[in-house]
């Protein structure tokens, strides 16, 4: 068990002396070093987790959305020799050995992988998934509202469990994907749309009402953000109805006309009417940037969890491409975890394993091999999957939540996380994987496990690994403020769970191997 007393923190003091070192070199130097890390040449002991500091407080400030997040990872994977494949089409005489590929489902949901050039069929597939959706608050099918004292309102409904009280006066603005279709050709298509600016705001009432604003609002009448202002009224005998734009039942006609206008010129849409339908939501607009006196943590929103997620896929991206590799590196990044998971894009529907199914078949077919059950249980049980989602850092101001031998820190490195109601998947087997991993890549395993009396929140691993009976654990990355609007983490902390991952998806082969033996 790990322990973080005084003398273990001095004995792994590598990882934090990093910072020293980093701030020795300007940020240019460093991020060019990430960059060139992506040559698949460079050992994951060797990785500066510095370098990944701003190139992730880039993606957390550009990529409100799960649907900007997919859509910047296969910006990535595409840059990167990655090729996307459709679930629509046969992927047979597709995948080969040596071969890199993506596929999307609902565009909030995406799986990478790539495949040993030295690959047989039946060898074992290492696997990273999380999740990148984020508590929320999404705007309603019929989101404009009757104006009130001259505020211009919107409806919106919370994700999970959004609309908390960390909402109350924050700078809020909008962005999703938006439907549209091209009146000459009736071509449906989908368009990304984000507004850079604070657009709503929920505002507290002043303590002078004698009114509490945290525990007992009520959601639906009292969390009502406002857009703008509309005066007009003031200036008629009775209150104004703004008039709608796009025809009567057309879907432009149920939003606030302001919002329709300004999503339509962000879009270069000339006729509102045009707009089928939208997923939009709101998120909080602050940049994520770096604090504290030697600028060792991270402040950021949607930190839950797009810091993962981040830093997986970027461990794909800078994971090795040797001629001896024989099995397949996969990082799969779901929607709905918040919420259950219960969707087609969720972890608990089929999107990860008839991706491995589909893949494995394409395979097994250019080997002349075989395909069906037998294979596919060879597969899985020659596989390892790491359940990756953010964990709980020791927290300074309320001890009694933390468990001293089991409560991770920043800057320190991931946490594999312990759950006895098998919540998590760990074991005794996985930890002495994952430990043995750590070796191999330098980095440090802290440990994490909730008090008996406090409730253990859920993650994608169980429900994936029961699907395809192979091995996992539960990892995380520490961060302070779960679930709120804006949340904290370590500066250095982006960079040492990309540098985890990598050794697990450069390492998994020589480990199992290590076990068989």
């Amino acid at each position: 068990m790990t322990r973080h007393t005084p003398e273990f923190l001095r004995a792994r003091s590598s990882n934090l002396s990093l910072r020293s070192a980093a701030m020795e070199q300007s940020m240019a130097q460093r991020v060019e070093a990430a960059n060139n890390a992506i040559d698949n040449t460079v050992a994951a002991k060797d990785l500066d987790p510095g370098a990944f500091t701003k190139p992730y407080l880039d993606f957390m400030t550009e990529n409100p959305t799960v649907f900007h997040a997919v859509g910047y990872f296969k910006e990535k994977l595409l840059k990167a020799g990655y090729k996307e494949l459709s679930s629509r089409d046969n992927w047979s005489g597709t995948i080969q050995p040596g071969g890199k590929y993506f596929t999307t489902r609902n565009g909030s949901s995406i799986i990478a992988w790539a495949v040993g050039e030295s690959y047989k069929p039946g060898n074992g597939v290492a696997m990273v998934a999380g999740h990148i959706d984020a508590l929320t608050a999404r705007l309603k099918p019929t989101s404009k509202k009757p104006n009130t004292h001259g505020y211009v309102q919107l409806g919106v409904a919370q994700y999970a469990g959004a609309l908390n009280e960390t909402w109350w006066d924050r700078d809020l603005s909008i962005g999703g994907r938006v439907i549209v279709r091209d009146p000459s050709t009736g071509k449906t298509e989908t368009k990304l749309v984000k507004l850079d600016w604070p657009i709503a705001r929920i505002p507290t009432l002043a303590p002078h009402f004698g009114l509490s604003m945290t525990g007992r609002n009520n959601r639906e009448t009292e969390m009502v953000p406002i857009i703008g202002l509309d005066n007009s009224d003031l200036s008629s005998a009775g209150a104004t109805t703004p008039q709608p734009l796009g025809d009567q039942g057309s879907f432009a006609a149920t939003q606030p006309p302001k919002l329709v206008k300004l999503i339509s010129k962000e879009l270069s849409i000339s006729d509102p009417s045009t707009i089928l339908n939208w997923e939009l939501e709101l998120y909080d607009s602050q940049p994520a940037a770096v604090g504290g006196l030697d600028k060792e943590f991270i402040f950021a929103g949607r930190i839950d969890d797009k810091l993962c997620s981040w830093a997986a896929f970027m461990a794909l991206l800078h994971a090795k491409h040797e001629p001896s590799q024989s099995n397949i590196k996969l990082v799969a990044l779901f929607d709905d975890e918040e919420i259950g998971s219960l969707l087609r894009q969720g972890a608990r529907g089929n999107f990860l394993p008839i991706t491995i199914e589909r893949t494995v078949e394409a395979l097994a077919a250019s080997s002349k091999v075989p395909f069906g059950p037998g294979l596919i249980g060879q597969t899985f049980a020659s596989s390892f999957l790491v359940s990756s989602d953010v964990t709980h850092a020791a927290h300074p101001n309320f001890p009694q939540t933390n468990l001293s031998d089991h409560s991770p820190r920043l800057n320190v490195g991931v946490a594999l996380c312990v759950d006895a109601s098998a919540h998590m998947t760990t074991d005794s087997v996985s930890l002495a994987i994952l430990d043995r991993i750590a070796d191999l890549a330098g980095t440090v395993n802290q440990r994490h496990m909730i008090r008996n009396d406090s409730r253990s929140g859920g993650t994608v691993g169980p429900m994936l690994s029961s699907a395809m009976g192979c091995k996992a654990a539960d990892v995380g990355i520490p961060q302070l403020s779960m679930h709120s609007i804006r949340a904290t983490t370590g500066s250095l902390d982006p960079g040492l769970g990309l540098k985890f991952y990598k050794g697990f998806l450069d390492h998994w082969d020589e480990v199992d191997a290590e076990w068989r033996k």
